[in-house]
């Protein structure tokens, strides 16, 4: 699953070794927009990893035509220390699922669609064909609306990946989560250096590509600038770095939570390092603001107008 669980319904503050700090305070979903999305999800059961994930950005997403959704099933094959999603035998491939997404699309009026799903490295596709098929059906009953897929890394097996090359989502992400030292600990079966391969495979095939990086598992500053210079060299245009919290105690703790200026500090090294878009804050998630994240210059255009301001 490359979606981090967002808030959890276990209260952050079960986790004894660190207090939750009050720049971590979510505000309640409000607006015309939302109540309506809402509405819309309730009545027709539709699924979004917004809301199985109690993202705090949903009511901003949802009001701004965005919304996020899982594909091929709820259980993954993988079993990351921060992850949420179960990890055992998934269910059969359910090849209607591509045209169920569509109109669940097309029901909700979404603008901006985000795609992810959970690993299936039993599959010899690695569930590529079905990521393909759901892109081809979106955008067949959707046309205005654009794309994010926030893919697996197939297992470094690229004609997987070439499968989401050749049908050309707007934007590719595939989340590094964490710093190269704690990877074997937080992505216990994924490479560090395999995951850049991957983005840089994409950028190469002409993707608009995107990675995020979770701060609070115990990561050194240097390090954060380092992943951020790891993905710069490797052509990364979107970034996102955001608070870690831990979803049950049986995943990894909360080993710090990292203040808004030093999230500032990370904002400005990613810009200085040429990244296109930097997305930094403790309630960034993946997702957060990516229908802005399509458009070619626009991070970096507001970012240059701020410094002009101070």
């Amino acid at each position: 699953m490359q979606e981090l669980p967002i808030i959890s319904s276990v209260d952050v503050k079960a986790d004894t070794r660190v207090k939750k700090p009050d720049w971590l305070r979510v505000k309640l979903p409000i607006g015309e927009n939302y109540r309506h999305v809402r509405g819309l999800v309730d009545t027709h059961k539709l699924h979004t990893i917004c809301e199985s994930g109690n993202c705090p950005n949903m009511g901003e997403c949802w009001g701004e035509g965005t919304a996020t959704f899982m594909i091929l099933g709820n259980i993954c094959t993988r079993s990351c220390g921060f992850c949420a999603v179960a990890t055992g035998r998934p269910e059969p491939v359910d090849w209607d699922e591509p045209q169920r997404v569509a109109e669940a699309i097309h029901l909700m009026k979404v603008k901006h669609a985000v795609l992810t799903s959970v690993d299936r490295d039993e599959l010899k596709d690695g569930g590529s064909i079905i990521w393909a098929n759901t892109i081809k059906a979106v955008r067949a009953l959707n046309p205005e609306t654009t794309l994010e897929t926030l893919i697996p890394d197939f297992r470094g097996d690229w004609d997987n990946l070439q499968r989401i090359i050749d049908v050309a989502p707007e934007v590719v992400s595939h989340n590094l989560e964490t710093v190269e030292r704690l990877t074997k600990k937080v992505r216990i079966q994924a490479k560090y250096h395999r995951s850049l391969e991957a983005l840089r495979r994409l950028k190469d095939g002409g993707m608009r590509t995107k990675s995020g990086i979770m701060l609070g598992l115990g990561e050194e500053k240097h390090e954060v600038l380092q992943s951020l210079q790891d993905l710069a060299d490797n052509g990364i245009d979107v970034v996102t770095l955001g608070q870690y919290l831990q979803p049950t105690q049986k995943h990894l703790p909360v080993v710090r939570f990292v203040h808004p200026d030093e999230f500032a500090e990370y904002r400005e090294g990613g810009y200085n390092m040429g990244i296109d878009y930097v997305e930094s804050g403790p309630l960034v998630r993946s997702s957060y603001h990516s229908e802005r994240h399509v458009i070619k210059g626009e991070g970096r255009r507001k970012w240059e107008e701020s410094k002009m301001t101070v």
